[in-house]
């Protein structure tokens, strides 16, 4: 048990970042703020605006220091992404690995990265494979990449502003980097193709005490005890690290936010297809995890323009009646449809709630189709933002034919990350009963399935 009552996460998500302060006895968020995770994009290549960030970061633990206080640190942030570290700073910008590099560049990447069958890891688009970023700045900016000492994967980087002491992380390093290989628990062969085994720092249990807050920061902050910093966790593996402590095998979870992530804790890696978006990332305790993974958040926020009107009961039965629906990728380039491009069939009406409910059917279609190519059974546990989508949730009931779990009232990202520094999973967690749609929404998974044979 830890003496840690109150632990303060630092949450860093692609759209958003927040920090929260997490009761270590409950699991309850009771304090929290956020700010948008900008992108810049001038400079050597669009990247992540790490000074606000920081400047953000460093002025909510100010004002949590006063109230309501912590006494232990913990971060978890999104993969691909790593930060190269020079003498005393960044050495080269955060690249956005939304960026796209030039063909040629892709090419040589492509004939230089591991199989599939060492990393787990498919060939995604842009920076999604950090392998790629690091290429990209290696070959692109010789002279800047030249300065850079050390190697960290994002979590861990924050953790070196925090104690100054650099770190890499297995759930981090492991997430679709191609540097990892997970059936043997160490670095693939494209660390030493890269010559990049110098530059790699240690690395650490997700789990482990790296140091307490430095000075002067600590005392910037108004801290008059140490405050212990923790490794921190990559962002779906965060969501998934609760149901690891308190749940059995066979379950699966899905992780919303911009990416919808989904474990198949159970499930079989040998029937991963990289040519869809299928993985292995690495849970906290280093064991590979078949995954599968989209763009859902930003699909649904791109196909609904961001608003929040839920449909009613007969809303939804209209849009499955007359089949209005979305057929894939409304953002390509990942998912199990990456190179489909998307087209709406029947959507004569096209009112905001009209499209909340297709796009929330294709949402859990698209989820769907993720479980099965990683072979997932048991029990469903939905956590973030669509965990309180209620046509989602009961689609993917039907969907899946297996029980759905949502976790509306909790932030699995940063319950998990409060975790690593002692915070206890809730025993009375508040779950949402889900039930399956009603109707004749089989006629309409049929078409959608039927229709995207003929793509």
């Amino acid at each position: 048990m830890s003496d840690n009552r109150r632990i303060a996460v630092i949450d860093v998500g692609k759209t958003n970042a927040k920090v929260v302060v997490v009761d270590a006895m409950t699991g309850a968020e009771i304090a929290a703020r956020s700010m948008a995770n900008r992108v810049i994009q001038n400079g050597l290549y669009p990247h992540y605006d790490i000074e606000a960030l920081w400047v953000f970061f460093v002025d909510t633990l100010t004002i949590f220091a006063q109230s309501p206080g912590f006494d232990a640190i913990s971060v978890t942030a999104h993969g691909a992404a790593a930060a190269l570290l020079g003498d005393n700073d960044l050495a080269m910008p955060v690249i956005d690995y939304e960026h796209v590099y030039p063909g040629e560049v892709r090419a040589a990447y492509a004939a230089l990265r591991p199989d599939f069958a060492e990393t787990r890891s498919p060939l995604l688009s842009g920076g999604l494979n950090v392998g790629a970023q690091i290429h990209y700045q290696k070959t692109q900016f010789p002279a800047e990449f030249s300065a850079a000492k050390t190697i960290v994967t994002y979590a861990q980087y924050w953790v070196w502003r925090l104690t100054g002491v650099a770190a890499n992380e297995v759930t981090s390093i492991g997430c679709h980097t191609d540097l990892w290989n997970p059936q043997e628990g160490k670095y693939s062969s494209l660390v030493d193709t890269l010559e990049l085994r110098p530059l790699m720092a240690p690395i650490r249990s997700a789990f482990d005490r790296i140091g307490d807050l430095r000075e002067p920061l600590a005392s910037q902050i108004g801290v008059v005890k140490a405050i212990p910093v923790h490794c921190g966790i990559h962002d779906s593996n965060a969501s998934l690290l609760p149901h690891l402590i308190s749940r059995t095998s066979p379950f699966s979870v899905v992780s919303t936010g911009t990416w919808v992530v989904s474990f198949a804790v159970g499930g079989r890696l040998d029937q991963l297809d990289p040519a869809r978006d299928t993985l292995a990332n690495v849970d906290a305790y280093g064991k590979a995890v078949p995954s599968a993974r989209f763009m859902g958040g930003r699909e649904f926020d791109l196909l609904t323009d961001g608003s929040a009107l839920e449909p009613d009961a007969d809303t939804l039965n209209r849009v499955i009646r007359n089949q209005f629906m979305i057929l894939p990728s409304v953002v390509q380039g990942s998912g199990p449809y990456p190179t489909l491009q998307s087209i709406c069939l029947n959507d004569g009406s096209r009112s905001a709630t009209d499209l909340n409910a297709a796009a929330s059917l294709y949402t859990a279609l698209m989820t769907d189709t993720c479980l099965e190519l990683i072979g997932a059974s048991g029990t469903t546990i939905v956590e973030g933002p669509f965990s309180r989508n209620r046509t989602y949730l009961s689609a993917l009931r039907s969907l899946t034919g297996r029980e759905v779990i949502a976790l509306p009232g909790t932030t699995g990202t940063s319950l998990g990350a409060a975790l690593l520094a002692g915070a206890q999973y809730p025993l009375n967690i508040t779950t949402q009963d889900v039930a399956p749609v009603s109707g004749t929404f089989d006629i309409y998974v049929q078409s959608w399935r039927d229709n995207l044979a003929r793509k």
